[in-house]
């Protein structure tokens, strides 16, 4: 998990950035404010999760990102969808949220086997 905070904090960055690269549009005041809040919330979740009270809330926590992270990637969608930014620019981003979502799937499992949460149900 070491690694994670810090690439779910660059990532939740890109984000940003996406978000100022956004054209003036009625859709972006809708699809930009919920992307901000789960890419963000990716982070900080991650960033909770590096002191968890128990076996159980660092799951919670990291089950949440995971959560929040495929929120975000519906959001991206929509603004490809709806040719707000064209899917180019959004393709490493897509990229990164995969690879955070495979990372984070086997944390969650590895940390349920470990600490005897029974079977992941993924």
């Amino acid at each position: 998990m070491t690694d994670l905070p810090e690439r779910t904090k660059r990532f939740a960055s890109r984000v940003i950035h996406l978000y100022l690269a956004l054209p003036k549009h009625e859709l972006t005041k809708i699809f930009g404010p919920q992307m901000l809040r789960s890419a963000t919330s990716v982070a900080a979740q991650t960033r909770e999760g590096k002191r968890p009270k128990s076996v159980k809330d660092f799951i919670s926590k990291v089950e949440g990102a995971i959560q929040e992270l495929e929120e975000t990637e519906l959001w991206m969608e929509l603004i490809v969808d709806h040719k707000l930014m064209p899917p180019a620019k959004l393709k490493a981003l897509f990229q990164e949220a995969g690879e955070l979502n495979a990372m984070m799937t086997t944390i969650v499992r590895n940390a349920k086997r470990r600490g005897g949460e029974g079977k992941d149900q993924r």
